[in-house]
């Protein structure tokens, strides 16, 4: 579409390319943009200027904005959004740069006097900006101006989707789906959400499973599974082979930790009794990450399994597919056979991935209402026996909605867990004073309110307040002191914190304990780890006293204080490392944690044994071995004593601890808070400071920027 040039009286910034070139430098001196954006619009300026054509600086501006979204986590940049609310589409000033220089103008100014199609105008006769068809460095598709890789990323995803959703599925016969289903699910008076998860899931060649926590996806996925080999067996399909499976998570720890659940979930099932009789080999217990799967090329965005070369398998599982970005998921769909079945599991309420996009999230925008047509209402009863309520159907349904699940019963949090209350009144907005009251009072087992000094006080220090905290767990804070409480009946072990993991370190210095063979070493690794899961400090921030970087030293700093650790600075005994970044070579993904521990495995010149420090990961492979690395080969490392909300996605702990901070930042939203609460399994410690912020931040929800959805609707 060509949109006519409407007359602006641009700002002065903006009344050449030079002008504004100036302004972006001065932007990234501040802090405001990344170098690449502001390369990137110097890059085209260059181009253009030596193709003859003299770029707008309008265009200018636009490409170091959209760079700069994508760096964000937006696929795009909308540009009715961005000359409506230009402040909170584009958040410049970023967080911690709240003085403005002088003279410094803001994004809004530069947009001042634009609207959205004095903008479109202005850019959409350039060279370098197309609709697609061609390569240029940025697409424009109708309001939304995207750097063409993130366009066909995009469009890469939909069209997958959309081929599989258009191809009916021919291998699965309704009345053994049916029979498979009653087997693997006990009829109840209310509809079961797993089993009509399942049968959504056996009915198309792309599904979504999503829940909360507790609402169990591992077991719902594990028994489609299941339902799907034992119908391939009986009706022969597949050549009578049984299918091909693979399971993927995005992260190490994501893998090992669905491992665990699967391996617990394929006890129970009742394999014999299921017509085919599917061995319990042909349903995997082992995850990978994603990466592993798809084959990486260390240095490159490309992948061994492409388009090529694809994946040899039937049906691929990932599980926390909110973690995976638009640039991963369209890789996965690049190696992906045309016939393969995909199945992705996770929370649509959580975080969105660290990198650009958020394609579960829009994938389950609907999730809630269903939106499902007669037909499948219909088709679900006579599979199921269960008749669907009316709220869920919709006579105007897109196909993207039937093969969508939401699972709506937890299993793990009761209507007496503070945890699951907690959860549910961030998601739906409703965190009132009465909710935070009976938190505050102690009215919920499994939560414990501490609040903190909104600064620092005179005679008083909230960060000291956080270190004994994170020391001891406080058990004290919660009724009981933890003691006595069961779930789902089984006895929960009291709060604990970081003390825990290091007294059982220390068990071998104090000679209660005498490994000797390699064996022995690993148990006590594993026991170590194990314990060290039990607590995990959450904040939102990095920096600032209240941030990853500042409360990590001031814990270690209290460890050391209680004569815990020995130091506070390198390589120490009891030090927790987080891996930051995938290396290949030693086979640690980005996620997985590990502690550095004292064993006795090299020698003197005499040849006698010495004490040296080796890092003990489990491995991510679904085995429970222990894997020791020397301190001096790990590259992307940081302590972990604290973690950002962000890394801790694809994680549980028994007992987490959010930090609240004291004041309101762009990263502090509906979304984070609750996939921070959510990583508590049995234990919740909320440090606030000031419960305003915590409730401003519950009011605020991510929208990012993207066409995924409209694409398929």
């Amino acid at each position: 579409m060509v949109y006519a040039t409407e007359t602006v009286n641009p700002p002065r910034p903006m009344a050449s390319a030079q002008s504004l070139l100036t302004v972006l430098d001065r932007w990234v001196e501040q802090g405001w943009l990344r170098a690449l954006d502001q390369t990137f619009a110097v890059f085209l300026n260059d181009t253009l200027t030596e193709q003859g054509e003299q770029p707008a600086p309008a265009l200018l501006l636009l490409a170091a904005l959209v760079s700069h979204q994508v760096g964000r986590g937006h696929v795009c940049l909308d540009l009715e959004q961005l000359c409506g609310h230009p402040a909170d589409t584009l958040v410049l000033p970023p967080e911690g740069a709240e003085n403005r220089p002088e003279q410094l103008p803001l994004p809004a100014t530069l947009l001042k006097g634009y609207s959205a199609r004095q903008l479109l105008g202005a850019i959409s006769a350039s060279t370098a900006v197309g609709d697609g068809g061609a390569v240029t460095p940025l697409v424009l598709d109708g309001s939304r101006l995207y750097l063409y890789r993130f366009w066909r990323y995009e469009g890469a995803i939909a069209e997958g989707i959309a081929q599989r959703l258009a191809e009916p599925v021919t291998d699965a016969g309704d009345q053994s789906l049916a029979h498979a289903l009653d087997i693997l699910f006990p009829q109840s008076d209310q509809p079961d959400y797993q089993k009509i998860a399942c049968a959504l899931a056996a009915r198309s060649r792309f599904s979504v499973i999503t829940g909360g926590p507790g609402t169990g996806k591992t077991t719902t996925v594990v028994r489609l599974l299941a339902a799907l080999q034992s119908v391939t067996l009986q009706t022969g399909n597949n050549h009578g082979q049984p299918l091909k499976i693979r399971l993927a998570a995005p992260t190490g720890k994501a893998a090992a930790r669905l491992s665990e659940s699967i391996a617990g979930a394929l006890d129970s099932l009742p394999l014999s009794r299921l017509p085919g009789q599917p061995a319990a080999d042909t349903i995997p217990a082992r995850v990978t990450t994603l990466h592993r799967l798809l084959g990486s090329r260390p240095g490159t965005r490309h992948f061994r399994h492409n388009e090529d070369n694809p994946l040899p398998l039937d049906i691929l599982v990932i599980d926390e597919a909110s973690m995976v970005d638009v640039d991963l998921m369209a890789s996965v769909f690049a190696a992906l056979p045309a016939q393969a079945r995909l199945v992705m599991l996770g929370d649509k309420d959580q975080l969105a991935s660290v990198d650009a996009g958020a394609v579960l999230g829009e994938l389950c925008q609907r999730a809630a209402q269903g939106h499902y047509l007669p037909d499948t209402l219909a088709w679900l009863r006579d599979v199921t026996g269960y008749q669907l309520p009316d709220t869920l159907q919709d006579q105007a349904g897109y196909p993207l909605d039937q093969a969508v699940a939401m699972l709506r019963v937890s299993h793990r949090f009761d209507r007496h867990s503070g945890i699951g209350q907690l959860a549910r009144a961030i998601n739906e907005n409703r965190l009132d004073r009465e909710l935070i009251r009976d938190t505050r009072a102690g009215v919920y087992p499994d939560l414990a309110w501490l609040p903190l000094p909104a600064s620092k006080p005179e005679g008083g220090d909230r960060e000291a307040r956080i270190v004994r905290h994170a020391l001891s767990g406080s058990p004290a804070s919660f009724a009981n002191e933890g003691k006595g409480r069961r779930v789902q009946g089984k006895p929960v072990d009291p709060p604990v914190g970081y003390r825990s993991y290091l007294e059982i370190m220390k068990r071998v210095t104090d000679q209660q304990l005498n490994p000797r063979t390699r064996e022995e070493w690993d148990d006590w690794a594993r026991s170590i780890l194990r314990a060290f899961g039990k607590f995990q400090v959450l904040c939102p921030l990095r920096r600032g006293p209240l941030g990853v970087e500042g409360l990590n030293q001031a814990i270690a700093a209290g460890l050391k204080r209680a004569r815990l650790i020995d130091q506070t600075e390198g390589w120490y005994p009891g030090r927790p490392v987080l891996i930051t970044g995938n290396d290949y070579n030693l086979g640690l993904m980005n996620g997985d944690i590990g502690i550095a521990l004292k064993v006795p495995w090299d020698q003197d010149e005499q040849g006698n044994p010495k004490d040296a420090l080796r890092v003990a990961f489990p491995a991510s492979d679904g085995t429970d071995a222990i894997r020791w690395i020397s301190p001096g080969r790990l590259q992307s490392l940081e302590t972990v004593y604290a973690m950002t909300v962000h890394k801790s996605q694809g994680s549980e702990f028994e007992h987490a601890c959010l930090i609240v901070p004291d004041r309101l930042t762009p990263v502090l939203t509906r979304e984070l808070v609750y996939t921070g609460i959510t990583r508590a399994r049995n234990w919740l410690s909320l440090m606030v400071c000031d419960e305003q912020v915590l409730g401003k931040a519950v009011s605020r929800g991510v929208i990012r920027a993207s066409g995924l959805a409209g694409r398929l609707t």
